[in-house]
């Protein structure tokens, strides 16, 4: 059986959710990309999805906002239940400094990822983060304060959660 549109669709959608469970802070939906056997393997963390989830949700529950991007995303399909990715991303995160004062860091790089179907279902069996390059600025948004702006939030509060609002 040949991939079809859709596997590379469903391959997609594993980037984009992924994305969305740093940015929401939601750690169930962030493991739910990965088989509960997947490797994670980053500079800063080694080990299974599981522990990933509880890694990135530590590690960004300090941080005021995040914001992923996903760029060009390259599969190779090996057989009918297998592929190789290449994802680019950059991410900004609203960090604080060592004086307290608000940093922006931005990070880009990409996700080097194998994926497998089971079931009819696909999910990464393994990822790797490269970082191609970082920027840690002082916050340049201040602007942004006073902007008539709806803020993006974490889950449950981000208006993404509130279906019945956008009715």
């Amino acid at each position: 059986m040949m991939p079809t549109a859709d596997d590379r669709f469903a391959i997609q959608d594993l980037a984009a959710l992924y994305m969305r469970g740093l940015d929401r802070l939601d750690g169930a939906l962030l493991e739910a990309q990965f088989w509960p056997e997947a490797r994670c393997e980053y500079r800063v963390f080694s080990g299974g999805s599981a522990d990933f989830a509880a890694f990135c949700m530590t590690a960004l529950q300090d941080h005021a906002r995040n914001h992923h991007m996903l760029g060009q995303h390259l599969i190779d399909f090996i057989g009918p239940d297998e592929a190789f990715g290449e994802v680019y991303y950059q991410a900004y995160h609203r960090t604080t400094g060592e004086a307290g004062e608000p940093r922006d860091l931005f990070i880009a790089g990409r996700y080097v990822d194998r994926y497998e179907r089971r079931g009819g279902v696909w999910k990464i069996a393994y990822r790797s983060e490269l970082v191609d390059w970082l920027r840690d600025d002082p916050a340049s948004d201040a602007m942004l304060a006073a902007a008539p702006f709806i803020l993006g939030q974490r889950k449950p509060a981000d208006p993404l959660y509130h279906r019945e609002a956008m009715r």
